[in-house]
């Protein structure tokens, strides 16, 4: 088992760029956001299609935001692992790559 099989949690040493931080943020706030509305579609009994599309929305929203984490994960995290001989961290791409569908 390697490092990255031990433990879920690590830290990146780059950096995200505020701007990517803040595109981020701002996408999960919009999914919160729709996520309530879906909640409180449910309390009003709205029409099951209506809920479907926005929980078809929120899926959706929350496929991108994993793909641009990914980018940033492949130009970033991916790299600095190969460039320092680590070449078990395209198998773990890979993975995650199959886990965002």
């Amino acid at each position: 088992m390697n490092d990255s099989e031990k433990c879920c949690c690590h830290l990146k040493k780059t950096p995200r760029s505020e701007e990517n931080s803040k595109q981020i943020k701002n996408r999960i706030n919009r999914i919160i956001g729709q996520l309530n509305g879906i909640q409180k579609m449910i309390d009003d009994n709205r029409y099951c299609g209506d809920i479907i599309n926005q929980i078809s929305a929120v899926e959706s929203a929350l496929q991108s935001i994993g793909y641009i984490v990914l980018e940033e994960h492949m130009q970033t995290c991916v790299i600095e692992e190969i460039k320092n001989g680590n070449n078990d961290i395209v198998n773990e791409a890979l993975n995650l790559m199959k886990k965002l569908k």
